[in-house]
């Protein structure tokens, strides 16, 4: 019995991967339908604006209002803020690009995701390479920005990543990109697994840790080097990553499972918490490191889980496909992007209420939350082609 449920419970993520409502796979150029960039060029020189002035109000009283859309040659399957002044947008393999905004949401430089491996701390290669900027984490200085790829292009690199497989599926490794923020430009790489997804950095700046999506591992890389540590087996599809505030667990969300792994950063041993709920796919910490919440891909809703008891302690529907979700400086909201259907979601922690639910354009799929100037401001990658940015207030 326990067989058959695991292999149900991997059927409804694969065929959540392959709905219409779905991101393409990556072998179709979904050629989103693009308005012109809202600037010939981007902003003569980099400007960081670094006034974090917190918001007066805690964030469960604020309203989301339309800031700004952005259009370009962007294809964002996620957005990251760095806390110090830059966005970063990963444009998958359909733009082969990583954009980089500043706060006034001016496109500072666009970042080719081609490289040649062996300058750059890689394996020998016949020629430059390209990569499928997938997501995203930034160090706890804001110094560099650590990218995942979905999939490597060029010589010796022809065997393509794919959202179904397994450890045996013939698929190349890849890589994982580090930015220099000051030189704006990739200055390392390191090896990780078949088709990395998530990337999240440490607090103490040690460890960048990577999931593996057709490997069913996470990858334990040395946030200097970026020479991979180890490999930490975990299960059908590992993907989001919450890293504890005193960076002694990692997180992860199996989400061809109903649980989330508990890995010891010291040991690296495993614990687990059971019974999430389907498809867990992406994860957040609140700051004080108690509570863990967790999008069910597979129900449509959002779990709040006990870190003391390991138990799920709530659960709400936000709308189909929740994706990714950030959380306010206070923890006391999160913020919640449904892919299916085309909204943001704003709960309330302490209870998971639905506070507010905002429209966006079609496939909303990443999300970042930036503090500065006393408001919060939520940004939105949606996969058609825009960046939507909600000024919290």
């Amino acid at each position: 019995m326990r067989r058959i449920c695991s292999f149900a419970v991997v059927a409804a993520v694969l065929i959540g991967c392959s709905s219409a409502r779905q991101a393409p796979t990556p072998r179709q150029d979904p050629t989103p339908t693009v308005a012109p960039a809202t600037s010939r060029r981007p902003a003569p020189a980099p400007t960081r604006t670094t006034t974090t002035r917190p918001p007066g109000n805690p964030s469960p009283q604020r309203r989301m209002r339309l800031a700004k859309t952005i259009h370009g040659n962007i294809s964002p399957k996620s957005v990251v803020a760095s806390g110090d002044g830059y966005v970063i947008a990963q444009n998958m393999m359909y733009r082969h690009s990583i954009t980089v905004y500043d706060r006034s949401y001016r496109l500072v430089k666009t970042i080719s995701d081609r490289v040649d491996l062996q300058a750059l701390g890689g394996p020998a290669a016949d020629g430059p390479v390209r990569g499928a900027p997938v997501e995203a984490a930034f160090s706890p200085d804001a110094r560099y920005a650590y990218v995942s790829n979905y999939s490597m292009y060029g010589p010796g690199y022809a065997r393509e990543g794919s959202d179904r497989c397994s450890p045996g599926s013939a698929i190349d490794p890849s890589f994982v990109y580090r930015l220099s923020m000051r030189r704006l430009a990739v200055d390392r790489v390191g090896r990780v697994g078949q088709v990395p997804k998530y990337v999240a950095g440490t607090p103490d700046g040690r460890l960048v840790l990577v999931t593996n999506w057709c490997s069913y591992d996470l990858s334990v890389l040395s946030s200097r080097t970026l020479k991979e540590l180890r490999r930490v087996r975990l299960g059908t599809y590992p993907r989001g990553i919450a890293v504890h505030p005193r960076s002694h667990t990692a997180y992860v969300a199996v989400m061809g499972s109903t649980r989330i792994a508990a890995v010891n950063l010291r040991s690296f041993t495993v614990r687990w918490i059971e019974g999430v709920g389907s498809g867990p796919r992406h994860l957040v910490i609140d700051p004080a490191g108690r509570w863990l919440y967790a999008t069910l891909n597979g129900e449509g809703r959002v779990a709040k889980v006990d870190l003391r008891t390991r138990r799920v302690v709530a659960r709400v529907a936000t709308g189909a496909a929740p994706r990714s979700m950030a959380i306010a400086e206070d923890g006391r909201a999160l913020y919640v992007v449904n892919y299916g259907s085309d909204t943001v979601s704003k709960l309330r922690t302490s209870d998971l209420r639905v506070l507010q639910v905002v429209r966006t354009n079609r496939h909303p799929i990443g999300i970042a939350y930036d503090v500065h100037r006393g408001a919060g401001h939520v940004w939105v990658a949606c996969y058609s082609g825009t960046i939507m940015v909600f000024k919290d207030r």
